[in-house]
């Protein structure tokens, strides 16, 4: 849950290194004791969705630190659910609400400073989503600062796919599948229901915490941004993030977009499908950059199931692989306006995910079924005026298909 700039080199043998962010030279935030008067100005609204979507009052409340060391038996190793650059993640009980929580204590001199964590208040107070993690509280007492989640058993995704444990259950092709839909819509719900749109900027497996029956949801929103308004096509940024999900023309120019998320979720994606890292330095020259090694494997359909989870052991449906892959593929585009919108993304990931996969049947499920169409660009959109609309009712009835 840590950061470091996009550029660089990933350092396996030290986790906290790779996961580092460079510090903001601007002054500390002033105030954050009435970080509660300050959510209130904040501009960010939410569109109505449904009733278990999105609201724009505050529920976030201000804990005491003396109830959240109480609740973490004074911060005991016991209690210790993992660490990073940002400091710990302590598993606790309040009393006051009897619950279980999880409580990320912030290094008094690290790397995540009070402008983060004000941005993460402001955000998981005023969002709120069934795939996006909630914010019980937070604590800023003196050089403290303490927020406290809901408790997620079943830890990170990244957890379930890098180094298992042979006595920790392997993600089968069906929850993967609903993993992969429901990220999809935390973050569809950031783009297109909150006003400005909001832009995640570090979506990772690691910030993918799942709760009971694999439900997935997003956390860690200390580098989210709003987005751009009106005729603005970006908004400029420091660049921030993590080495192997920054999508390339945000490292290279600075220019933050809706896409440059799309690009991280595909980079996700590849890594639901295919077990690795996103960046993996005990692998060959040439294998340890998880999309530049899937890219050329792109090209042909016979290689694609080079790319599955050998994990998976082959217990998936082929064409449910190439309509994954595909997804994947166009996300991961190197031109942004070539990426599909993530509304299109959770448009063909519902689908795959409602494709229960039964290793005991011979034939794929969804053999007999039209393959949903690749999420459309905004260029496909395009091409397909300009010329007329020909040859393209077959595409139009496969995408009604899906809906």
């Amino acid at each position: 849950m840590g950061w470091i700039p996009c550029s660089g080199n990933s350092n396996k043998k030290d986790k906290s290194k790779n996961k580092m962010k460079m510090m903001n030279q601007r002054p500390p935030v002033d105030g954050i004791s009435s970080t509660s008067e300050k959510l209130q100005t904040v501009p960010l609204r939410v569109k109505e969705a449904s009733k278990n979507e999105g609201s724009d009052h505050i529920a976030a409340q201000t804990l005491a630190f003396r109830e959240l060391a109480t609740a973490t038996k004074n911060f005991r190793a016991e209690c210790l659910l993992g660490e990073g650059g940002f400091g710990r993640v302590y598993k606790g009980y309040l009393e006051s609400i009897n619950q279980v929580v999880a409580i990320k204590q912030l290094n008094r001199n690290g790397l995540q400073g009070n402008r983060e964590f004000l941005v993460e208040v402001l955000m998981l107070s005023l969002l709120h989503h069934p795939h996006l993690v909630n914010l019980i509280g937070y604590c800023a007492d003196g050089d403290q600062r303490l927020l406290v989640y809901e408790y997620m058993p079943l830890g990170s995704l990244e957890d379930h796919l890098d180094d298992i444990s042979p006595s920790k259950k392997r993600l089968d092709w069906n929850t993967r599948m609903k993993i992969a839909a429901g990220a999809a819509k935390g973050l569809e719900y950031l783009h297109d229901k909150a006003n400005p749109p909001v832009i995640y900027r570090d979506l990772k497996c690691s910030n993918i915490l799942l709760g009971e029956g694999y439900h997935p949801k997003l956390s860690d929103f200390g580098l989210a941004k709003l987005g751009p308004v009106g005729d603005n096509t970006h908004v400029s940024t420091r660049v921030m993030g993590t080495y192997g999900y920054c999508a390339p023309e945000y490292a290279m120019t600075g220019q933050l977009t809706l896409k440059s998320d799309v690009y991280s979720f595909g980079v996700v994606l590849l890594e639901i499908i295919s077990g690795r890292k996103a960046i993996d330095n005990t692998k060959a020259t040439g294998e340890q950059n998880l999309v530049a090694w899937a890219r050329p494997l792109f090209k042909d359909r016979r290689t694609f199931s080079h790319i599955a989870d050998p994990e998976l052991q082959g217990q998936y449906p082929s064409r449910g692989l190439y309509q994954a892959l595909a997804v994947a593929a166009m996300c991961v585009h190197e031109q942004p306006n070539m990426r599909p919108v993530i509304a299109d993304v959770v448009t063909a990931l519902n689908y795959l995910a409602s494709q229960k996969y039964d290793p005991d049947t011979k034939l794929d499920q969804s053999s007999h079924l039209a393959p949903p169409t690749p999420p459309r660009t905004k260029r496909d959109r395009d091409r397909k005026l300009s010329s007329g609309g020909g040859g393209g009712g077959s595409e139009r009835d496969q995408t009604r298909r899906l809906s």
